[in-house]
Formats: structure tokens, sequence, C-alpha cells
């Protein structure tokens, strides 16, 4: 088999996987929408609960939106790899010819277009009750956009070590949050700091950066860590 046949045939896996994985997660739509739902109320209580000064709600949007975005991206990382472990789908993922990292970057892939881009969409209607402006707006949209993949490639690192342990979701939280915190400080900075007139662009690089890292090393360790948690 010529590399470019091996190329296409990865590829081809790839998309195969993250087809099963979004057909699986829109017949539970409960799951898929939760973190959506949890997003939105989360948001929408801030402004009910601190009032309607319009200088402490900007000064507060960009930090409230991105941990509500951060905490409803982490309620449907633990059924990431769980289903695949219950029935034996994992054990076979692991055996099959196709690297398991990137079975498991299509995964943090399907994650992401389930969990993560429902937030970045949803994330500018939220943000107007805040009083963020059209630009604000849109770099909010642009930080989240290139931060919600990241913590999908994290998380699935936090996913795969606590595979069939008791008490997984609290002990999920544990593990991960620490490596969330340089994502939420440059995702929530980007927009306070075009807001203070000092240029969001640095802070996007760092996303950017953090995301092509995320891409590199979170298939591998993830694969790892699946293959501790099946033995």
């Amino acid at each position: 088999m010529t590399p470019a046949t091996q190329t296409l045939s990865a590829g081809s896996v790839m998309l195969a996987v993250v087809k099963r994985e979004i057909a699986l997660g829109l017949r539970q739509k409960g799951e898929v929408l939760t973190p959506l739902v949890f997003f939105m109320v989360i948001a929408s209580l801030f402004p009910l609960g601190v009032g309607a000064e319009s200088s402490l709600l900007l000064r507060m949007a960009p930090g409230v939106l991105w941990v509500s975005a951060l905490l409803a991206a982490m309620l449907s990382l633990q059924r990431m790899f769980a289903t695949d472990y219950t029935d034996g789908s994992l054990e076979q993922m692991v055996l099959s010819p196709t690297p398991l990292g990137l079975l498991v970057l299509s995964k943090a892939l399907a994650h992401f277009l389930l969990s993560g881009l429902p937030l970045v969409l949803v994330a500018p209607v939220l943000g107007l009750q805040f009083g963020l402006d059209g630009r604000a707006l849109g770099i909010l949209m642009l930080s989240l956009l290139l931060g919600t993949p990241t913590l999908s490639l994290i998380g699935s690192i936090g996913a795969a070590l606590t595979l069939g342990v008791r008490g997984a979701g609290v002990l999920l939280s544990l593990l991960i949050l620490p490596l969330y915190i340089p994502v939420l400080i440059f995702g929530a900075g980007a927009v306070e700091a075009d807001a203070a007139g000092l240029g969001f662009g640095g802070h996007l690089s760092l996303l950017s950066a953090l995301l092509v890292l995320s891409l590199f090393f979170s298939p591998m360790a993830t694969a790892a860590a699946l293959r501790i948690s099946l033995e």
C-alpha cells in the first residue's frame, strides 16, 4: 500500500468515526442539548443576579461567558469513551490497524462538533445580554472557535484516564480543570484586551498555539491512557 493510499484510508476511517459519533449523539438529543442549555442558563443568570449596570456587565461578560462555556463543554466529556468501553468497541479500536491516536482525534473532533460548536454559535446571542458590541462579539466567537477544540482535546485525556473509575465525573474535573486555565485566561483575555485598547492578536495567537500543541500531543496521551485503562 502506497503512502497516498494509506493517507486516504486513514482519512476515510476518521471520517467514518466522526459520522458515527455524530449519528449516535443525535440519537441521544438530551445529552447533546444538555451542555447547550446549561451554557445558556448559567450565562443568562448573571445579568439577572447582578443587575442592569452596563459597565459592570461589560467587565464581567468575557469571563462569565468563557467560564460558562468551559463548564458546559465538560458536561459531555465523560461519555466520550464510556459507550465504547461498555460495549467492547474500545478494544476493537485499540486492535484496529488504524493508529489509535487518529481514532482519538476523530472522537475529539466529533465532541467539538456536538458540544463545542453549538456554544460558539449561541455565544453572540448571550453576549448581547451583557451589552457587548459587534466587534466584541466577533472576538468572543473567534476565541471560542479556537479554544473549544482545545478543551475537547485536553478533555479526552481526562476522559480516558478516568474510564471505568467510580466517581469519574468528579475525578475528571479535578484532572482537567488546571489544564483548562490557560485556555480560559487567553480566551477571556482576548475580549478584555480589545476593550482596553491593547489589541487581541496576541491572545488569539496563544490560543492558536495551544490548539496546535493539543492537536499534536493530546491524541498520543489519550491513546496511552486508553491502553492503561483497558489493562
